[in-house]
């Protein structure tokens, strides 16, 4: 993995040890006692062996190899990275290069503890046949970390997605297509799979064998030899193998455990992991471990300072008290839950992702609170305006009020005069109504006695009209 010419002095070859075994060895330890322990030894051997004493914090605080930062030049070595912001600002380029061509977003935290999970799977994913099991609670960020790495090694992220009435059967096939991507096309596959979607213990049996042999027994049928046998004759013949059946299936094993790798993301809760171990001891064996433990305080208050910097209407020192006051709770409910397990022997797990929801919660809230606070802002702004407008209007109708007061006066007094000359022309219509009230009497009483009389005449010519007519007839 790494040449002479990254490792040009005595130091850097003290620490690129140091960090292998911590590779072999220190990441398979699973209690804080021992890897305290262990870097004691250490330091022990490196006094006795390589004649150093390096500062023990120093040295296990700044330990990182790897090749990300030259993963665009033609040659990448395994080296000593000793630019901690350099770093930062290549991982944060490729998280945004992510970003920008996948629709699922990641929003990383890059802490210390994670910059030790990217290149422990970083080492792994270079390596031929490195295998990787990410042990950690739910939350932790593995998954996230494992694409992030997959992505900047161009590689391809592959799991299966668990439907009704996936089975045995349905993830053999899915085993298939990957392994004939790895062995017959060449391409790079971080298979990612976690305890979750082992819904059955043939899915980790069949891990455990292509883990231990690069073969899956009686996956492989007659039309998938020969498609196997046509992709990789032309390869063997590149690389001047005779192209025997034996050849061909070795290779494509070959090829398989080079470009296929497996990572398991699996939870130390209960004892379901440690069953599995026993079961199938591949897991182990063949599989880097990584240990997903608690945060440090520091990495906490890191987390905290990075999802509240952009905090708007708010102070250093209050963004600062904020970051402080989400890692003391977190902390405190972690050590409730230890005291609850020493009390009763019941575990009750807080895992980072209950870190990330506690300040999201937090951010929501001051989000809901801020909203409702503008609008009855702007509710009682709108009402003041209102009752602005209203006494500003109430003004100007006394000013206006005041100026005609005047002409009320005025206009009043003409009124007055105008309703004396009203009641005395009344008084004199009221006179003459009564004169010609008198005279219509008089009137009304001679058209009745004319009309009596009209009456009478007409009721003397009917009677005589008939006699009238006698008389015309005889004189005819």
């Amino acid at each position: 993995m790494t040449k002479a010419v990254s490792i040009q002095n005595d130091e850097l070859f003290m620490k690129l040890w140091v960090n292998e075994t911590f590779r072999v060895f220190y990441d398979r330890l699973i209690n804080e006692d021992d890897r305290a322990w262990y870097k004691n030894l250490i330091i022990d051997l490196l006094g006795r062996n390589f004649k150093m004493s390096p500062e023990k914090d120093d040295l296990f605080d700044n330990l990182r190899f790897g090749d990300l930062l030259k993963l665009d030049s033609p040659v990448q070595y395994y080296e000593y990275i000793g630019d901690k912001p350099k770093l930062l600002k290549t991982l944060h380029g490729a998280l945004d290069e992510y970003n920008m061509s996948n629709s699922s977003k990641m929003n990383l935290v890059l802490f210390d503890d994670a910059l030790e999970h990217i290149l422990r799977i970083a080492r792994c994913l270079k390596q031929p046949r490195g295998h990787i099991m990410l042990i950690g609670v739910g939350g932790s960020g593995k998954q996230s970390l494992l694409k992030l790495c997959t992505y900047m090694r161009g590689m391809e992220y592959k799991s299966i997605e668990i439907t009704k009435g996936f089975g045995s059967e349905a993830f053999r096939e899915v085993m298939k297509g990957f392994m004939k991507e790895a062995g017959i096309g060449g391409t790079g596959i971080s298979f990612v799979m976690t305890d979750t979607q082992i819904i059955d213990e043939t899915f980790i049996e069949n891990l455990n064998n292509l883990l231990n042999t690069g073969e899956i027994p009686n996956l492989m049928i007659a039309e998938d030899k020969d498609e196997i046998t046509n992709g990789v004759r032309t390869i063997c013949n590149e690389r001047k193998i005779v192209d025997t059946i034996e050849n061909i299936n070795n290779l494509f094993i070959d090829r398989v455990r080079e470009y296929l790798h497996i990572c398991l993301c699996m939870s130390p809760v209960g004892s379901t992991l440690r069953v599995r171990c026993r079961q199938f001891p591949s897991l182990v064996n063949c599989c880097t471990l990584d240990w997903f433990s608690r945060w440090p305080e520091q990495a906490l208050l890191f987390v905290s300072n990075e999802f509240l910097k952009e905090l708007p209407d708010a102070t250093d020192e209050v963004k600062s008290g904020l970051a402080e006051m989400c890692m003391r709770i977190h902390i405190s409910v972690e050590e409730a839950a230890d005291r609850f397990y020493e009390s009763l022997r019941r575990r009750v797990y807080t895992t980072p992702k209950s870190y990330l929801d506690l300040i999201s919660l937090y951010l929501k809230k001051l989000d809901e609170q801020r909203n409702e606070f503008h609008l009855n802002k702007n509710r009682l702004a709108i009402g003041l305006k209102k009752l602005n407008d209203t006494n500003s209007n109430i003004a100007e109708l006394k000013i206006k009020i005041e100026s005609m007061q005047p002409k009320l006066v005025a206009k009043n007094a003409e009124l007055k005069v105008s309703l004396v000359q009203v009641n005395a022309d009344k008084a004199i219509a009221d006179e003459k109504e009564k004169v010609v009230s008198g005279e219509a009497e008089i009137v009304n009483k001679k058209a009745a006695d004319a009309k009596e009389i009209a009456d009478d005449a007409n009721a003397d010519l009917a009677a005589a009209k008939p006699e009238l007519a006698a008389a015309q007839n005889a004189v005819k």
